[in-house]
């Protein structure tokens, strides 16, 4: 019986990324300072800084003739410095850690992503199932992502900044073995 490997990669870099742009990677030792926001400032924009950050996914197959019989997977959250920007005279520690808590979002769904991988079962129908996965993922992602935006008023709701900081801090920790 001969075993072959098949080797997909799947790519959802947020706001079209290409794979050699400069990334960092999430890291919970690691918080994001203003110095890792290097794109261009959106004039036509009322914000004040914009995180662009996204979950990159891959996977392999392993096959006997036609079957599948194993795979494996990989899911990151990534930070995309060029894509993201701020207004150096507006900017403050304050909307710096609401920037950080839209990429701890972003890592928060990137480790439900592992959770739900981890549930699969080998079948001939992984591939798409692995798919589905990473689809409903990046749609809950952008809602939560949006959701925190209009909940915080872009930071300027104090209490409801706070909410979400404690809020994304007790989930994260909740799936803490997805790390």
């Amino acid at each position: 019986m001969q075993i072959k490997h098949l080797i997909i990669s799947m790519l959802f870099l947020f706001l079209g990324a290409s794979s050699n742009e400069e990334t960092i990677s999430w890291n919970d030792t690691r918080k994001l300072s203003w110095e890792d926001f290097k794109g261009n400032p959106n004039s036509n924009s009322d914000a004040v800084a914009l995180t662009a950050s996204g979950i990159t996914f891959g996977y392999s197959v392993k096959t006997s003739g036609r079957r599948i019989v194993d795979y494996s997977a990989s899911v990151q959250a990534h930070f995309y410095p060029n894509k993201s920007w701020y207004l150096a005279e507006k900017a403050n520690d304050y909307i710096l850690a609401h920037e950080q808590l839209h990429f701890d979002i972003t890592e928060l769904y990137v480790r439900k992503f592992r959770q739900q991988l981890e549930r699969l079962v080998v079948n001939q129908n992984i591939k798409i199932q692995m798919n589905q996965i990473h689809v409903a993922i990046n749609e809950a992602l952008d809602k939560t992502q949006k959701t925190y935006d209009e909940q915080t008023n872009h930071s300027i709701n104090v209490e409801a900044q706070s909410y979400w900081e404690n809020y994304i801090k007790e989930e994260l920790k909740k799936l803490e073995k997805y790390k």
